[in-house]
């Protein structure tokens, strides 16, 4: 099962230089909670964001370049071909892709689940998501968390769910 995780503000912006454009403690705890325990696929920019790979998580780093200095115990994979061949390789698995932009670009077509953070505010923003067709998928929850004196702004977690044919 392939999920995409993510946050958008209300233009759909997901990154600005290289970094979430906001600081909400509710959307960092929502995605700790979402992607503890399972595979998390992120692009070369979006896993050094992270600074580290992330505890209690399986990382992979989808990546073109060959001279890559991760440390050992991230699995780092160069095509979607790859990625796709993973998820097949570990049906157990939820493999959860973080990003960026590129990387859900091109996984698009295989995904079955996603997992929007829905940011109710404009941020200055250089990255957004792609495009995505929703009317292939149907949302099967949403939650709202009101601004509050930790986060600024309020936010809506949704989950939707690929349409079978």
């Amino acid at each position: 099962m392939m999920i995409f995780i993510w946050a958008e503000d209300q233009h759909h912006a997901i990154g600005h230089k290289g970094q979430l454009p906001w600081h909400l403690p509710a959307d960092m705890a929502f995605f700790k909670q979402t992607t503890t325990g399972h595979t998390l696929v992120s692009g070369s920019r979006t896993f050094a964001s992270y600074k580290k790979p992330l505890p209690n998580r399986k990382n992979v780093v989808l990546t073109t370049r060959t001279e890559t200095d991760y440390p050992s115990n991230v699995t780092v994979l160069h095509s979607v071909d790859d990625v796709v061949a993973y998820e097949h390789a570990h049906p157990n698995e939820k493999v959860i892709i973080s990003g960026g932009a590129k990387v859900f670009k091109s996984l698009l077509p295989y995904v079955d689940t996603l997992i929007r953070t829905r940011v109710q505010h404009t941020f200055k923003a250089d990255t957004y998501m792609p495009e995505i067709d929703y009317d292939q998928f149907q949302l099967v929850s949403s939650t709202s968390h009101p601004a509050d004196e930790k986060n600024q702004y309020g936010l809506t977690f949704e989950r939707w769910e690929r349409k079978q044919h």
